[in-house]
This record gives C-alpha cells, structure tokens and sequence, in this order.
C-alpha cells in the first residue's frame, strides 16, 4: 500500500488526536490473535482489521451454524449451509474487507499442547471462547510470555470486559482464582442479545489499540460490567496484582502443565462432542470420504468432511479431531469416532 492509501484509508483514526500517524503506523505493524471466533471473537476481529492491526491469527475449532447468524456478525447463510470452519470463513470476511493485512486461520482448539505454540508469538491476545478452561491457558500463556490479553464475556444481557498486563494488574487467577466458574450460565443455557456482545467486543478492541498505539496511559486498569437490559453500568479499578497468587506471583502454571488433551470435550447445550486423538494425525479426507460413502451422506472439502448417519453426524478435520453431533454421550461419541474414522 502507497503511503498516500494508508494515510487514505485510515484517515478518521489519524485524525483521532491520541492516535495519529505514529499510533496508526504502530498499529499497523501489530500481531494479534483472536482466540474462539464466536459472537465476541467475529466483533473484535473484524474491528481490529478495519483499524489496520497488520497480522491477525483466528483460532477456533468449530464450524458455522444458523443459530450463530443472531449474534456472530462475520459468517453469512452459505456459511451455515456448508458447516464451513469459523476460523476460514471469519478469515475469508476479513480478507475482502482489508486485503493489506495478513490474517491466518488456525482450525483447531486451543489446548496445553499448543497453546504457547499459537500465542507466544504475538503482540496481543483477545479472548473470544466460551469457556474457562481456554481462558486459563491464555491468562498463564500471557503471565509466563509477559503478554496482555483482552478478556471478556457476555451472556443473557449483561457482559465483563477487563485488559489484563502481567505486572500492571492482577492475572484471571488473581481476580477468580482457579475454577471458580465452574457451572457457570452460557448463551446455549440462557441466551444472548447482540448488543451486549458489541459493546464488550468494543471496549476489548479499544484497550488493545491503545495498548498498540503506545498510548499505555490511556489504559483504564478496570472492570468493565454492564447489563443493557437493566440500564446499569459499573467501571471497577483492578488494583495490583496479588502477592501470593499461585499463577503470576509463584508462576505456577497449571493449565499449561496438564500437558495432555482431553480425548472428548462436551459443547454445553448443543448434542456435540469433541473427540480428537492423543496426538494430531494427517488424514486424508478423500481417502475417509471414499469410505464412508457407502454408510451414509458425505460432504468433503479441503477444510473438513462432513459424515451424516442416521441420527448423527460427523464433522472430520485433516489433523483427526471430529465433532461428534446429536449426543450427549462422550462414550458413545467416542464409540463412533472409532467405529467410522478409527482411534
């Protein structure tokens, strides 16, 4: 791109007077990954490749669905129709709205064995999953690789964003301690408005610009909650890290030090299962397609292969992880993985 189309493109955010030209050039050299790439993943990342940040890593294991069009505001109906990956498809939007940034999609989860693979290597992480045990892996990533993170949650009408800086503010351990939502409520359990999302996607991206921009005492080192149904809003000072915390003052990791993969992991309130192999596999979907014809109805592409029989489905992916649909069970999916793909 021409200094003039930079200067062209990002024009209304130079002129923003505590970003200009050094802010959008700093910007514009910034890594960032984007962990899950649901309703609060698609908001922030679209926003961060329309204000230019340079490299954008999407990571998300899960495929697109009508139920998302609601709320995830990067994927269309031919998405949902084709199951095709969030990480691809949500790279695919971006792409055609910024064609000068570099984004990668990761089709996978984010688990011990890559975590610091996928992360370390980044300037910023934002927290876009849907549950605790992945926001665990990013806090101690971050902690141990001294890198900010951006989380944030929404459920229902009410939502919690914070900028969290190893050595400025407390960790996720600092501020919840280790399992402490356990049971909490999900937007599959009690529903989501897509205001709310918007709105914690934004303060998330707003931190994080600031933060690239250099503009570091911009930061609110605070809790943002809010709940638009009720009209209430509250802005909570951090404070300092804690002295004792296990996680950023003793620098124990124990996410990352579990070290092996869950075989199974339920998707709450769906019917789905996640079932992968101890370590990953190069499949050929082809090969698999060709085989499992005979047995029921097969959709393959490069990105995954989609196996339906009678009251279940199967969405296969090259490295061997399968979503296992229409059971509750992590026997019984475990049990189909075998019967159809092989463990």
């Amino acid at each position: 791109m021409t200094d003039f189309a930079f200067e062209h493109r990002y024009s209304r955010q130079i002129r923003f007077r505590h970003l200009g030209a050094e802010g959008q050039a700093r910007i514009s050299r910034a890594r960032v990954a984007v962990v899950g790439l649901g309703a609060l993943g698609t908001a922030s990342a679209s926003q961060l490749a329309r204000a230019g940040v340079g490299y954008l890593r999407l990571i998300d294991r899960d495929v697109v669905e009508p139920s998302n069009l609601q709320r995830q505001l990067l994927y269309t109906e031919d998405d949902a129709r084709l199951a095709k990956p969030k990480a691809i498809a949500a790279r695919d939007a971006l792409a055609a709205a910024n064609s000068d940034i570099e984004v990668e999609a990761v089709v996978d989860d984010l688990d011990a064995a890559n975590a610091e693979q996928l992360l370390a290597d980044v300037d910023v992480v934002i927290d876009g999953s849907d549950n605790f045990e992945v926001r665990y892996l990013i806090n101690e990533v971050a902690v141990k690789h001294n890198l900010p993170w951006a989380y944030a949650g929404a459920v229902e009408a009410h939502g919690t964003s914070a900028f969290l800086r190893p050595g400025h503010t407390p960790c996720l351990v600092c501020l919840i301690g280790y399992g402490a939502r356990v049971g909490h409520d999900t937007c599959d359990t009690v529903g989501v408005i897509a205001p709310i999302v918007q709105w914690m996607a934004s303060f998330q991206v707003a931190e994080v610009l600031k933060f690239l921009a250099g503009r570091e005492d911009a930061l609110s080192d605070a809790i943002l909650q809010a709940d638009l149904w009720h009209t209430d809003v509250r802005l909570i000072r951090m404070g300092q890290p804690k002295p004792d915390c296990p996680c950023c003052a003793r620098r124990e990791f124990v996410a990352l030090g579990a070290g092996r993969r869950a075989l199974s992991v339920t998707f709450c309130g769906r019917q789905t299962i996640q079932v992968r192999p101890q370590h990953d596999a190069s499949l050929s979907l082809d090969a698999l397609a060709a085989r499992l014809r005979p047995l029921g109805h097969v959709r393959a592409s490069d990105a995954l292969l989609r196996f339906e029989t009678g009251d279940v489905a199967l969405t296969v992916f090259p490295n061997g992880r399968a979503l296992v649909h229409g059971t509750d069970d992590p026997a019984r999916a475990r049990a189909l993985y075998a019967q159809y793909i092989g463990m």
